[in-house]
């Protein structure tokens, strides 16, 4: 049986329920057979992400379609000097057909032809398959990372006070990245604080007592890598 040609295009807001269909069960299928909990805990979540990425003028999307359906997705973010990769999902009844290879060669393109210094994504490391997708596109393992998952342990240690990140903490965050990575991403993390704000704006208001410590399920640590390409 021949195997229906894929059609990318340009994603749009309309793509969002369809495309957080895909990104749900693909990122689920993933972690359940290495015994990790989903990165998305409901179809929602998904289509939380997906609606706003879809939405947003300096992250490219790019769709996969088969005969009129969706079947994978793709996004760039433009937002620094060195471009992101992610999330990358292809429908798993698609997939081993090319899709997410055409999807990673679209945005790799994108990011070509707009001359950014670099590309970048994050992957977990127990995904083989993605990995040596990357490899072969040409990106190279930078550093690995650690995810606690989890409730938190209320543990504080003298001289190292952790809080919530504020506006004001940029020109600061600016620095550390220049001197620690050899650039910024102050755009990004200014997008993340803004989009941060808005979500606690929108939720009722919730005593400390009663708000949870953490949104995710499990306490296993999940590695995950950067990989980046130039």
């Amino acid at each position: 049986m021949s195997i229906p040609a894929t059609i990318l295009r340009r994603g749009a807001p309309g793509d969002a329920i369809a495309g957080a269909r895909i990104a749900f069960e693909a990122f689920r299928t993933i972690a359940t057979r290495h015994g990790f909990p989903p990165d998305f805990p409901s179809p929602e979540v998904a289509e939380g992400l997906l609606s706003d990425l879809l939405s947003r003028s300096d992250i490219h999307a790019i769709v996969a379609e088969r005969d009129g359906r969706l079947v994978g997705s793709n996004f760039l973010w433009e937002t620094d000097a060195t471009a992101g990769v992610g999330p990358i999902t292809v429908d798993p009844d698609a997939q081993g057909d090319a899709i997410g290879r055409a999807l990673m060669e679209a945005v790799l393109r994108r990011a070509s032809e707009r001359g950014f210094k670099g590309v970048r994504l994050v992957q977990a490391a127990y995904h083989n398959r993605s990995l040596s997708l990357y490899t072969k596109l040409g990106f190279d393992v930078r550093e690995p990372l650690s995810m606690l998952q989890g409730a938190a342990l209320g543990v504080s240690l003298p001289g190292r006070d952790v809080r919530p990140a504020l506006l004001e903490d940029l020109p600061a965050c600016r620095a550390l990245g220049t001197d620690v990575l050899g650039e910024h991403r102050i755009n990004e993390l200014r997008g993340a604080l803004d989009r941060a704000a808005r979500r606690w704006s929108s939720m009722p208001a919730v005593s400390p007592a009663t708000r949870p410590a953490s949104a995710s399920s499990g306490t296993r640590p999940r590695g995950t890598t950067t990989t980046s390409r130039r």
